[in-house]
């Protein structure tokens, strides 16, 4: 499966928003699964958008036919696009679906890692970041991502805030430790969206 992620500023909420709801036309094209998205808790002015496909060819497919005649809705409405592609390549938690309504909450995290590091960031994100995740209440599911050039995405769907908050605060920093994360990783960021439910394809 591949997963695409887009990151934007927004100038013009209304019409991006309408714009937004132009995208259910995904729903004919061969291959696509769903997408979703929503806006950033820690900047309002931005938007994630989160969509999934069963395969790279079907993609690139949909880029060469119908993508543009979608995206000329929202044309104008926002700037700085940063557009990512991943591969799947595991689940957070088992049997993940691209399905987002059962999630309030979306935490994104993009890793870039040492070259020579990438095999033990992938180990550890297996046996100790997952479980982790896995055994918390109010995490819905999630997956693990990798692009070319040691870059990995890390999604997880949560019920609620307050769900994902515990398990922040509980857990991250001692895990961190355990993974030897800092040794692994040479670049992070990340953001927590809060859904919208009418973005929902």
């Amino acid at each position: 499966m591949l997963v695409k992620w887009i990151r934007c500023t927004v100038v013009d909420r209304r019409g991006f928003e309408r714009g937004q709801r132009k995208w259910a036309g995904l729903l004919g094209e061969p291959g696509f699964r769903a997408q979703g998205g929503g806006w950033s808790r820690g900047r309002q002015d931005v938007a994630h958008i989160f969509s999934f496909w069963e395969s790279r060819a079907f993609y690139d497919s949909f880029m060469a036919r119908s993508h543009d005649r979608l995206a000329a809705s929202q044309a104008g409405t926002f700037t700085n696009a940063q557009v990512r592609l991943f591969d799947h390549r595991f689940d957070v938690k088992t049997g993940f679906e691209p399905r987002f309504t059962d999630a309030d909450l979306i935490r994104v995290a993009l890793c870039r890692v040492h070259e020579e590091r990438a095999e033990h960031f992938v180990l550890m994100q297996e046996k100790v970041w997952n479980p982790a995740m896995a055994g918390s209440p109010g995490m819905v599911r999630g997956l693990f991502g990798e692009a070319p050039g040691s870059e990995y995405l890390v999604l997880s769907m949560w019920r609620s805030a307050a769900e994902h908050g515990k398990y922040r605060t509980e857990r991250v920093e001692r895990l961190a430790l355990r993974a030897q994360t800092e040794a692994d990783v040479a670049a992070l960021a990340g953001d927590i969206v809060d859904m919208e439910p009418v973005w929902t394809v």
